[in-house]
């Protein structure tokens, strides 16, 4: 079993002391570590944003290598009020956030622009497809921001949300298209399958088994998966391999990678590489310790308003071995996979969590609770609009380099 590193140790060991604060925000990711590069098999430094089986490059242009721009003219993309699909857990403006300049920030590319998003060329690439992205609150709001994207350009009456736990569906009905989400937050089976019941103190995860989340996947047309922050809740994690019976307690770095090797198992068993596209989405920093970017300091994310400056910033919630792990994965697949490296561009946004502005337990902070940032500020998840809409632009511009319209 690989035994995690000391810089990964001397952070898991902090768990204890945030346990009452994860069990709030549901999730964390709390690695400690300075790495912006990962060392490839031969030693020399390799961008993550080249790490992947097939390349992240699209016509040689890196998409994840640029910087915030602020731009009043076209940002925020859509409104709060004029998306009636977004949850309160991420409407920041109408909780009593007082400022909303995190909307206004657009990404910028060094080498090349981002195609500007189109809902009606999305909506016609999508058509008669299915979209789906799998993982855990994070990519529920990755998939809240999509839907708020595209919904506007669609009359009333031509368009739907189901619910099919532990799916949610919206439909475009005159493309005969879909945007789904699927909850599976270790992508493998475990007891925290359940999409309202899954915060359990004991989690046990099934390293081999998938078939349940699986078969809720075939022949979707596009798949966009996410898994981290779950996986980080203590530095071991009771997992079974076969026997239910058998329960183990493994490092959460091998437990990751015997899990993504079950899913790259079922990815090279089940998806067709002529008619399936499929990405995988790099780890969503945290900004819980305002020292890192501000020195002395001892606060989090609330009342940030700018993006981090300094263009080699890494936070400390970043697991090189973890990282490494989904590059090892995506490089040993004989099906092309591409990784969505939202990592280091979303690390300088310190300005786009939630913070006091969001609910607990389906109720919003009280204003005693707000009054306490130190101890309920979400530092985890991102307001909408906001930093996920900028994943999914992203997501958008391989799409339509990807399935070209004629």
């Amino acid at each position: 079993m690989k035994p995690p590193s000391t810089s990964d140790r001397r952070v898991l060991s902090l768990f204890p002391f945030l346990l009452a604060y994860l069990l709030f925000i549901g999730t964390a990711r709390l690695v400690k570590e300075n790495f912006r590069l990962i060392k490839d098999q031969g030693g020399n430094a390799k961008p993550l944003s080249n790490l992947t089986n097939g390349g992240s490059l699209i016509d040689g242009c890196d998409l994840f290598d640029g910087k915030w721009v602020l731009d009043g003219g076209t940002r925020p993309l859509y409104e709060e009020e004029s998306c009636p699909y977004l949850t309160q857990q991420v409407t920041c403006g109408t909780n009593g956030r007082p400022d909303s300049l995190y909307q206004n920030w657009r990404w910028e590319p060094h080498a090349c622009k981002l195609p500007r998003f189109d809902a009606v060329k999305l909506l016609e690439i999508l058509r008669g497809k299915r979209l789906m992205f799998i993982g855990d609150s994070i990519q529920r709001t990755q998939w809240q921001s999509m839907v708020c994207l595209i919904q506007s350009v669609i009359p009333p009456g031509k368009k739907s949300m189901h619910r099919n736990p532990p799916m949610k569906i919206f439909r475009a009905e005159e493309f005969n298209a879909s945007i789904e989400f699927y909850w599976a937050p270790f992508i493998v089976e475990s007891n925290s399958d359940h999409f309202k019941k899954h915060s359990v103190l004991k989690r046990l995860v099934k390293l081999d088994s998938i078939s349940k989340h699986s078969r809720r996947w075939e022949g979707v047309d596009i798949m966009v998966f996410e898994s981290y922050v779950w996986w980080m809740y203590k530095p071991i994690i009771n997992a079974t391999i076969g026997s239910l019976d058998n329960v183990k307690e493994y490092d959460v770095t091998n437990a990751y990678e015997l899990a993504l090797k079950t899913w790259a198992n079922w990815i090279e068993s089940n998806i067709n590489p002529h008619t399936q596209k499929i990405f995988f989405m790099s780890l969503s920093p945290t900004h819980l310790w305002s020292w890192e970017w501000k020195a002395g300091s001892n606060e989090n994310c609330f009342n940030e308003s700018y993006p981090i400056q300094d263009p080699s910033y890494w936070g400390t919630g970043s697991s090189r071995d973890m990282m490494g792990i989904v590059r090892d994965t995506l490089q040993d697949l004989a099906i092309n996979v591409t990784l969505l490296n939202i990592t280091q561009l979303s690390e300088f946004r310190k300005d786009g969590h939630t913070s006091v502005y969001t609910e607990r337990r389906g109720k919003l902070l009280t204003s005693e609770q707000r009054s306490d940032p130190n101890s309920y500020a979400d530092c985890i998840h991102w307001c909408l609009p906001g930093v996920p809409d900028t994943w999914n632009e992203i997501l958008y511009a391989y799409l339509l380099h990807d399935f070209p319209l004629h």
